[in-house]
């Protein structure tokens, strides 16, 4: 039986507390309007995974140190920071059932506070002098913004390919899990192949990790965000990547003309998923996610037995058979 995300906290529930703390403290300001947005923003955070992974790989590498704090909030500054950013570049209104800060601020003011989190975020990092976790959290952020705009550069032109897909996914979405997972272990030790370990572990559960959001897409799970709404905004996913390639080129040519020209009429884009149930391309999604599972896992074998690795363990789980 798969455990609930307060089982898999366990071994660092009172470390969880105490980042939440620091997490409070790095984001309090003297600017009323500033305080107030992120007021609004701490107390209507989402399930903190990515301190969980930074946490969970310190406790797997030895003691918590006050620099895995530093690492903690800093992973989720730069993470809250892209939320805010990519909420104005989206026009979303609405994030896991809340406004988000444009609808309520607007977006020049939405922009200046994902600009403040960044900023925190580097300063918390350099008062505490953790420049090697900056050094893996600055690469992720790196990495995310080029990921982003490959994925928008290719969507105007549609001509992604599965190996353009992995290169985006591991971009824009593990590289910040593999940093998270990577920085926790720096927190603690010094072996930079052990290190490179975890970052590698992040890298396989964050590429995962988006290919279970991908596959959302095409469900009736009630996960935050509409259905179809890849398809709406051109992204070029597995499961519509693979249908692609099985299709002839007449049905080819009519699903790209779908995505291209007719992404919001429901007719059009219902026959579209219809086509990729049928051609296999979620199943074959999931297999490969399911690959990336083991592999994760297999790395994941390669490090010490502890608590905190059952729990790793359990949270693998738990990422890629949560409903929202």
């Amino acid at each position: 039986m798969n455990k609930d995300l307060r089982e898999i906290k366990a071994p660092i529930a009172q470390e969880l507390e105490a980042f939440e703390k620091h997490f409070r403290d790095a984001v309090r300001s003297r600017v009323d309007l500033l305080d107030k947005s992120m007021h609004y923003i701490v107390h209507r955070k989402g399930k903190q995974m990515r301190p969980i992974f930074v946490l969970l790989s310190a406790r797997m590498c030895g003691e918590i140190t006050p620099k895995t704090y530093t690492a903690a909030s800093l992973v989720e500054l730069l993470h809250t920071a892209t939320l805010v950013h990519d909420d104005v570049v989206d026009d979303a209104y609405q994030r896991r059932g809340f406004f988000s800060i444009n609808a309520l601020w607007k977006n020049k003011i939405a922009v200046l506070v994902g600009d403040y989190l960044l900023s925190r975020g580097l300063l918390v990092a350099l008062d505490n002098g953790a420049y090697d976790i900056l050094q893996i959290m600055s690469r992720a952020v790196r990495d995310m913004s080029e990921g982003e705009l490959l994925q928008i550069e290719k969507a105007r032109r549609l001509d992604i390919t599965e190996e353009i897909y992995f290169d985006i996914i591991r971009k824009k979405t593990a590289s910040l899990i593999a940093a998270a997972c990577a920085s926790g272990a720096a927190s603690v030790i010094s072996d930079q192949h052990t290190i490179d370990q975890f970052y590698t572990l992040g890298e396989k559960i964050g590429m995962a990790f988006q290919i279970k959001d991908d596959l959302f897409d095409y469900g009736e799970l009630n996960v935050g965000k509409p259905r179809a709404i890849d398809i709406q905004e051109k992204k070029m996913t597995l499961p519509l990547i693979y249908t692609l390639q099985k299709v002839d080129s007449q049905q080819k040519k009519h699903l790209i003309r779908t995505v291209e020209k007719f992404n919001t009429d429901k007719k059009r884009v219902g026959e579209l998923i219809k086509t990729v149930y049928e051609t296999g391309g979620i199943d074959y999604a999931q297999k490969k996610m399911e690959a990336i599972l083991e592999e994760a896992r297999q790395q994941l074998n390669a490090l010490p037995a502890s608590v905190a690795a059952d729990s790793m363990r359990d949270l693998i789980s738990y990422v890629i058979e949560r409903e929202s």
